[in-house]
């Protein structure tokens, strides 16, 4: 064996090795992706207050089979609820108005990992705890609906250009809450913080796409109380 094949030989061997290398990794990333994929659909859910594209499928398909006479706004409201309960109650499921994924697969509806993504079904653990950190800290004497509106205002921010495009970077900008000045942010939420923090992300806004929320009995600014009112839940009024 000569030693020019000995060296051929082993750069084959390397190139061989790297290939599949790379084959197992690029496997791997796939299989990640499959399993991101379908976590994201089996976590979404889409109820009254929700928005975005599934949202327009699902009122597109009651509207053509006759359950919906609404308008396909993309803006799942009380007509879209009651269209979906008639749905659900002529299938045979349970008629609660909330599509999850028995609704949508009767619908025919599929779900892709950015699609769910966009209707809030893809964030980390991370994420979710210290959006519910956050709504501890600033809501937990609110209603459910006010505590999840409030988690529903901090997923609107990093949707909006104006404000950091993260969980993180929303919550920690500067002077965004006051949570985070006086430390309650760092306090462990309840339950009842991490479901709302949980529903927010699947979708559920009954702030209607609200960028500000305050207590009028407390607030200090000028500038917050010239915002556009969206809508008053509880002691927080919620704006644009």
């Amino acid at each position: 064996m000569t030693k020019k094949f000995v060296i051929f030989a082993a750069v084959v061997f390397a190139v061989a090795l790297s290939v599949g290398v790379t084959t197992y990794a690029v496997a791997e990333k796939q299989y990640a992706d499959a399993v991101a994929s379908y976590e994201a659909v089996e976590t979404l859910v889409l109820k009254q207050g929700s928005t975005g594209d599934v949202v327009k499928k699902i009122q597109t398909k009651l509207k053509n089979w006759g359950y919906y006479t609404g308008k396909v706004d993309g803006i799942y409201g009380s007509g879209t609820k009651a269209a979906v309960k008639y749905f659900q109650r002529k299938n045979g499921l349970t008629a609660d108005g909330i599509v999850g994924a028995k609704t949508l697969a009767a619908l025919g509806i599929s779900v892709s990992t950015t699609a769910a993504a966009s209707q809030g079904g893809a964030y980390s653990s991370s994420d979710t705890n210290l959006l519910a950190r956050l709504i501890y800290a600033e809501a937990r004497g609110e209603t459910y609906t006010g505590q999840v509106a409030v988690g529903a205002v901090v997923l609107n921010r990093v949707k909006s250009s104006s404000f950091p495009n993260t969980i993180s970077g929303v919550i920690y900008q500067p002077y965004a809450f006051t949570c985070v000045a006086d430390g309650q942010i760092n306090m462990s939420p309840n339950a009842t913080a991490l479901a709302a923090a949980r529903d927010a992300m699947n979708g559920w806004d009954p702030s209607y796409g609200s960028l500000y929320y305050y207590n009028p009995s407390v607030a200090t600014s000028g500038w917050i109380f010239s915002r556009k009112t969206v809508v008053t839940i509880g002691n927080h009024v919620f704006a644009l």
